[in-house]
């Protein structure tokens, strides 16, 4: 994601802020659909769902707004980043050029038993998720994420010697997450996503770099092209959070 929590990026808890740990529940908040598009952000009432003072709220507010996922609307009120059409369709531009990139070094160098076997791992697990498991008692799809997480982690650890490609990357994870939960309830299509990871990971354990471009380039269109179908327009009633 582009903004990692204190947490991920290393921090120990001891050592996290109040502001830290209010700027990890707001952006997760945000980036799973709590938040939703337009709902407005105000200090006293995060402070009291967090159990935090205005102090740490107000700074994590400030990053919510350098990380994209905030916009202020006026002197006093901020509310949470709308995503539109336009914006998506930029997001995947970039995407699809980084992520075939990525995909290629992947493949070039998976030529260790440990890192291929670790990309096959991760197709075999991506080839077992069908609808009827992601609808088994996880309505939030976090088993199914978590495993998109670690093939995420496979693919940074990959990027090693190219560290300006995984920043790149990660400088528009947070926003890919966000989007991509639109399609959280549709099954069908999370299980056809689970198959094209599957692919992608099986063609980078094989060493085929511009097989593994190709796969994520078909996967990056068919979830541009669902996360199109799914995204609320402009006027459509997003100022409420989820209960």
């Amino acid at each position: 994601m582009a903004i990692e929590s204190a947490a991920r990026a290393g921090v120990p808890a001891g050592l996290r802020t109040a502001a830290d740990r209010a700027f990890d529940a707001l952006r997760v908040a945000i980036v799973e659909g709590e938040l939703t598009p337009g709902a407005p952000l105000t200090e006293v009432e995060q402070a009291t769902r967090l159990g935090v003072s205005r102090t740490p709220v107000r700074e994590a507010f400030a990053r919510l707004i350098a990380a994209g996922l905030a916009t202020e609307r006026g002197p006093r009120t901020l509310v949470v980043s709308e995503i539109e059409p336009d914006d998506v369709t930029a997001l995947f531009e970039l995407r699809t050029a980084l992520d075939e990139q990525a995909a290629r070094l992947a493949a070039r160098r998976a030529s260790t038993d440990e890192s291929s076997a670790r990309f096959a791992e991760l197709a075999a697990r991506f080839a077992a998720v069908d609808a009827a498991s992601l609808s088994a008692d996880d309505p939030q799809r976090h088993d199914y994420y978590a495993l998109v997480a670690e093939f995420d982690a496979a693919l940074d650890d990959s990027l090693s010697d190219s560290p300006y490609l995984a920043s790149a990357i990660a400088s528009t994870r947070v926003h890919l997450a966000r989007v991509r939960r639109l399609a959280r309830d549709d099954d069908d299509r999370l299980a056809c996503s689970a198959a094209e990871h599957a692919a992608i990971a099986r063609a980078i354990a094989d060493g085929d770099p511009e097989r593994a471009a190709a796969a994520t380039r078909l996967h990056l269109h068919e979830a541009l092209t669902s996360i199109h179908a799914h995204l609320p327009r402009s006027g459509d009633d997003q100022t409420k959070e989820r209960p």
